[in-house]
Order: C-alpha cells, then structure tokens, then sequence
C-alpha cells in the first residue's frame, strides 16, 4: 500500500539533486480504428487518442502541483501503425503520421510513439510501407516518434531490414538536414522491444495492452550520485546497497505518481520503467555517476565493471518498489543528453566502440550519437547490425538511434535544445562492410533461444 509518508524523505532529492518523473505515457490501442479508407481511418484515429487522453495534461499538472513532483513530459503510445489494418501506401502512411502530429498539438503532449513496424523475421506489405514512409513522415510532422524493431532472440537478425533502415536513416537525415538531421533523433531500430516502454523514440501501445493504459517512467541520475558522494570510499557490496536503498525510493515515488494518474484517469495501471534516463543539466547525468564511483573519466578502463554495477543495483532496488516494473528500466547511456558523456566524448576517453561494449550490461543501445554526415548507409548498417547482435546473443533490448549530421564532421556538433541537448560528431572508423551488409537474409537466432 502505498503512503505519503513512504516518500517524505525524497523532498531533498527533488528540491536538490534533479529527481523527476521523467513521464507519463499513455497507452491507446488503434485496433478499432482499422478500415480500407484512410480518410475514415484519420478520423477514427485522431478522435481515439485525442478522447481517450484529454485528460492527461490537466491530471499530470494536478499531480505536480499536489504532490510537489516535476513531472517533465506527458506522452501518448499508439498500436504499431504497421498493425492498424487496411492496405496503406507510403502517402496514406504520412497522412496517418500527420493525425497522431495533430492529436498530439491537440492534447499539449510532447511526444506521441508508436509510428512503428515489428519486422524481426519478415515483412508484411504494410510494415515495408508505413518504414518507406518514415523519412517524410517525420520531416513533415514535429511530435511523432518512429521504430522499428528489426531482430529478436527468437527469430534472428533480419538483416534485410538492417539493409532498409540504413537508407531510411540516411534519407531522414537529408531531409531533415536544415534543422540539424533532427528527424534521425526521433527514430529508432530495435532488438528485443519491449512492448510497454514509456520513453521515446521507442514507445508503442503492444499487442497484449489493455485498450488504454498508463506507464511511468521514473529518473534520477543526479539522486544516485549524490548517495554514492554520501557512501565514500567503501566496498563494492556497500556501494551495490547504497544503490540499491536509492533506486527502491526513486522507484516509489513513480509507483505513486502512476497509481494516482491510473484512479484519476480511470485507466489501468501499466508499469514503471525505473530507468536512469540523464538530461543536459548539471548533476543529472550517468556518466557522473560512473566517475563518482572511481573513474577519472567515463569511456576509460574499468567503465563497462562499473556500469554494470550501477545498472543491475538500478534493478534490484527497483523491483523491491514495485509490483510491476517494466519497459527498459535501467541506465541509459544517449550521449547527446548527458553531459558526462558529451564531455567525455569530447575529450576522447569515449569512443563508439567503448560505448558499444557499455551496452552489452545497461539499457537501451548506441543512444543519440552524431556521425558524420557523409557516413555512408553500409557503414550504418553495420553500426546498426553489430548493436542489435548484443541484443539477440544476450536476450536483451538493444537499439540505435544514429543521427548523419548533414554537412557536419568530426570536430563539429549539433544543437537540438531541451531535452535533447548538443553531441559531438563520433569519428567512425572508414573500412567498409557493404559486401556484407548486401548478403541479405536471415542472420539466425542464437542456440539458447530454444528454450521451448
């Protein structure tokens, strides 16, 4: 049962050391918004989200006003697009990508996801449709978020769609090339999604969801270096605790921001995802945490040991919180929207291949990272191909989001503001894998998945 009293104790954390909650999402099922005429199926649609969430706004304000909570953004998930039935052309796709846009000006949310296509063992007409769609989708629209799940621990790597979705990256990079590439930081490619994840650009309402459903996802990264300051120099198990102890208040202060959003909005309560999710801001950022723990610089020897600490005690304390956690729930390392990171970067302690290797033990994948904007759509998809392999051979969410800054190189950055803050061109390396990349098929699923 949860009380106010559980979390008295956390004024500090939110007046002090940047704890929010990062947002409430909102789930809705398209199910039945599904029809041949896409002129009906815009109607259904945007009158579906804009009924169903328009209280969202005014409830999550409520929440902060009462509670003395920040919560940062108020968010919609919508079901895969590729999955709301009816033959669509990429130019019924776009129209649909301009309703969730208007809808969400509508409600005054900040994102709205689930512009998405599960293609891990295959293509369904629509899903190759809606994905050819994307680059004008998201050039053309300002809130609508975009994903594509491409393998699974189950089926393999499809390695034709790893093949789409570098030309797709590259075309949205193009036509987004006035504002910094911009549409790249709204799209993102999947292993192992995780059909209930509140944070952008990968949320989308699954397949097994209730009609409508509320998420929460919680941060903290500035809480949990501050504990850790507090511990001192003290042994991993005592440092391990100390998380932990963090990690179980954060996660209870979700549990009671959604538990309230769900009664006042009278729609079940989904999950808490009790991700470390940094923004830009000073003292709210993961890579601090790595060097609070010991590191002279995040991206040096000894960061991915010391991820993998933070990231399992994360969980652990989380799940003592929490009935229902879900989504990523994890450390999330984006560059562009830590400051720990882009220093790091910037200073050359973090490189693409390090930030690779940190994967493999934390949430999420290759984050927000700026290349070159000549990178070519091979290189891509190699980028792309090797994150989601950790992914599938380790049975966890892996992901890319890769931004081809046009007409930017190493030495240069890009500005996106807010959230999403500025990152440095990554150097790449040059060799090619486009021979590679052009064998097309089915990479297969890894022995283990066999548990049947």
């Amino acid at each position: 049962m949860i009380n106010i009293n559980d979390i008295l104790e956390t004024i500090n954390m939110i007046k002090e050391e940047n704890l929010d909650i990062r947002t409430i999402t909102m789930g809705i099922s398209l199910y039945d918004c599904a029809g041949d005429d896409i002129g009906v199926v815009c109607d259904r649609i945007y009158d579906k989200i804009t009924r169903s969430a328009e209280r969202l706004v005014p409830v999550g304000r409520e929440l902060e006003s009462e509670l003395g909570i920040p919560i940062v953004n108020k968010r919609v998930s919508v079901t895969p697009i590729s999955l709301v039935g009816g033959k669509y052309s990429p130019d019924d796709y776009v129209k649909i990508a301009k309703t969730l846009d208007r809808a969400a000006d509508t409600l005054g949310i900040n994102f709205i996801g689930g512009y998405s296509a599960l293609v891990q063992k295959g293509f369904t007409n629509n899903a190759r449709n809606l994905i050819e769609s994307i680059p004008e989708a998201l050039t053309v629209t300002n809130k609508v978020c975009s994903s594509v799940n491409v393998a699974s621990t189950k089926a393999g790597i499809n390695m034709d769609a790893v093949a789409l979705m570098g030309n797709i990256i590259k075309r949205t990079a193009y036509l987004t090339r006035d504002n910094e590439s911009i549409g790249c930081a709204k799209l993102v490619v999947f292993a192992n999604v995780p059909e209930d994840n509140p944070f952008m650009a990968g949320a989308f309402h699954g397949v097994g969801e209730p009609d409508t459903v509320i998420n929460v996802g919680v941060s903290g990264p500035g809480v949990v270096s501050s504990a850790i300051k507090r511990a001192g120099h003290c042994d991993f198990s005592t440092l391990a605790d100390t998380i932990k102890k963090t990690a179980f208040k954060i996660t209870r202060v979700g549990q009671l921001v959604a538990t309230e959003a769900s009664k006042r909005l009278g729609v079940p309560f989904g999950i808490v995802d009790l991700s470390l999710a940094p923004t830009p801001a000073v003292g709210d950022s993961v890579a601090h945490i790595l060097e609070g723990m010991g590191l002279e610089k995040c991206g040096g020897h000894g960061t991915t040991a010391a991820l993998a600490l933070l990231n399992d005690a994360v969980k652990k304390g989380g799940v003592m919180a929490s009935s229902h956690v879900g989504g990523l729930s994890g450390a999330f390392i984006p560059v562009s929207e830590d400051a720990g990171m882009i220093s790091a970067v910037e200073c050359g302690a973090l490189s693409l291949e390090k930030l690779e290797a940190m994967t493999a033990v934390c949430s999420v994948g290759l984050d927000m990272i700026a290349v070159p904007g000549d990178t070519s759509a091979a290189v891509i998809c190699g980028i792309i191909a090797d994150e989601i392999s950790i992914g599938v051979a380790n049975t966890k969410t892996t992901a890319v989001r890769l931004i081809p800054a046009y007409g930017k190189g190493v030495g240069d950055s890009v500005e996106f503001g807010g959230l999403l803050g500025y990152a440095p061109i990554m150097k790449l390396r040059e060799y090619s894998c486009e021979e590679f990349i052009k064998r097309g098929g089915r990479i297969p699923a890894p022995i283990h998945s066999l548990k049947n």
